[in-house]
Parts: structure tokens; sequence; C-alpha cells
């Protein structure tokens, strides 16, 4: 399985595309196409058939998934964007911030 850094939850920074600039909260992370769903960001239009749930059917905004390397964490401490790094500390495993070299 591969270990991404950015996980459900993380606020980030869309650092490339149409969207540079856009902070959110992850919403998901699609694993095996190196994808996150970021909140508020990435609106696409979807047209939607009506059925039991939407009666009414029509076209619907929702977030399109942003790839990974266009994604940079947010450090709590600074507010600026960061790198992640990965190191061992009282015998686990942790991600930390590589501006602040603070765990996340």
């Amino acid at each position: 399985m591969r270990k991404l850094k950015i996980k459900t939850g993380d606020n980030v920074r869309i650092i490339a595309g149409d969207h540079k600039g856009t902070e959110g909260k992850v919403v998901r992370v699609i694993l095996n196409k190196n994808k996150a769903i970021v909140e508020g960001a990435n609106m696409v239009s979807k047209h939607e058939k009506p059925s039991a749930k939407n009666p009414q059917g029509g076209i619907v905004k929702k977030e399109a998934p942003i790839h990974i390397s266009n994604l940079s964490l947010i450090d709590a401490k600074s507010g600026d964007a960061t790198r992640v790094g990965f190191e061992m500390r009282d015998g686990k495993r942790v991600r930390f911030s590589k501006k602040s070299n603070e765990v996340i």
C-alpha cells in the first residue's frame, strides 16, 4: 500500500492549476489515483438525472479530485505552505512540518 503525505482532514493550499491559491480541507483521498478532493475547490458542474434522491434532477455543483502533487500542506503554526517529512519519534513513525519541524 502506498503512503501519501496528505491525509483526510488536513488543511491544504492548491499550488498549481486553475484554482491556484485556494485553501480548504481535504474531504477524501483517492489512493489508487494519487488524488484528493478539497472542500470548496475545483468545483465542476455535473448534470444529474431525476432520481428518488434528487427528484428534480438538473445541474449540480460538486468538487472534483485534484492531483496530490498540486497540493501543499498548510503549517498550523505559521499558516504557510510547507513540505512534509516522516521520521521516527518515540518509536512511532510520524509526519512533521519541514518549515517548523513540528509533528502534524
